[in-house]
């Protein structure tokens, strides 16, 4: 059985960081390609970084040069490390795989002063 288990939301201040994690049983992160998305009230889910089984990594324009996801292949977990955060990255954030597809349950970040 497949579980993604999403973890480090919270509550920040603008211009603030956070670290989400996501770790994996039943399928191992370094063989697949994985992804963070999130999804804010009203919005559609949205894609916002992805990391590849070489490493090679993609983002969304709205969080390059803020955002950086990792791979800690030992633990089988996937990182998102969020840094000067903003209002507007308020949202539930869940980790995916593409090829089988899972996702995790998500985890809320807000930022708000």
């Amino acid at each position: 059985q497949v579980q993604l288990v999403e973890s480090g939301g919270g509550l920040v201040q603008p211009g603030g960081s956070l670290r989400l994690s996501c770790a994996a049983s039943g399928i191992i992160f370094s063989r697949n390609v994985v992804g963070w998305y999130r999804q804010a009230p009203g919005n559609q889910r949205e894609p916002v970084a992805t990391i590849t089984n070489f490493g090679n990594t993609n983002y969304a324009d709205s969080v390059k040069g803020r955002f950086t996801i990792s791979r800690d292949n030992a633990l089988n977990t996937v990182y998102l490390q969020m840094n000067s955060l903003k209002p507007e990255d308020t949202a539930v954030y869940y980790c995916r795989t593409y090829a089988p597809n899972y996702w995790g349950q998500g985890t809320q970040v807000t930022v708000s002063s």
